[in-house]
């Protein structure tokens, strides 16, 4: 599935620029990539057609429709609106089977979570968890993982500040960035073991 989809990505944009963890994917895969350009590690260019909406953590109404420009911003952005989520769509997230990522900062420990919804099915539970226990700091409740029966997808929420590698003096798209890039990795691992 992942091979196919970036495939077809790579065959609709060839002046493609993809993540180092996309070019090693296809180098494993003997997928020719010559004609790809690669990313800077955590560059956030490829959300500049995203979908991106500030929300209000309570009510979860829309604040405000934002443009690619306001990924710039520092992630201590969040902090400084705690109110705040960051809602983003785009169509990089169909390649790793999720819809959307929200962003946020944790009320009571201040840490940057994400949330999202995983299009897997409910058999590759240990497969996710195996990935998230191997790629979380020993941090109590750093992820929260639920099989939403109605939706048919894993409800997700991940600590960002208990990832190994996580940066928070970044900026939002950054962040993006790096989820993207994680979610990339459970991808590839979750089709490894099928």
């Amino acid at each position: 599935m992942l091979k196919d989809e970036l495939i077809k990505l790579i065959q609709a944009s060839p002046k493609l620029s993809l993540y180092p963890e996309e070019i090693d994917y296809l180098k494993k895969h003997d997928i020719q990539a010559d004609t790809i350009s690669q990313h800077e590690k955590h560059s956030f260019s490829r959300f500049s057609d995203a979908y991106i909406e500030r929300g209000d953590k309570e009510t979860e109404e829309v604040i405000g429709v934002e443009s690619e420009s306001f990924l710039a911003q520092p992630l201590v952005y969040l902090k400084e609106h705690m109110n705040e989520f960051i809602y983003l769509e785009s169509k990089w997230f169909d390649l790793i089977r999720v819809d959307a990522i929200s962003l946020e900062v944790d009320d009571v420990f201040k840490t940057y979570d994400v949330l999202l919804g995983l299009k897997q099915p409910k058999k590759v539970e240990n497969l996710i968890r195996l990935f998230l226990d191997e790629q979380i700091n020993n941090i109590e409740h750093s992820y929260e993982l639920l099989f939403n029966q109605k939706d048919g997808v894993w409800d997700i929420n991940i600590t960002l500040n208990a990832l190994k590698a996580f940066n928070e003096n970044g900026s939002i798209g950054e962040a993006y960035a790096f989820t993207y890039q994680f979610l990339f990795r459970l991808a590839e691992a979750i089709e490894s073991e099928k």
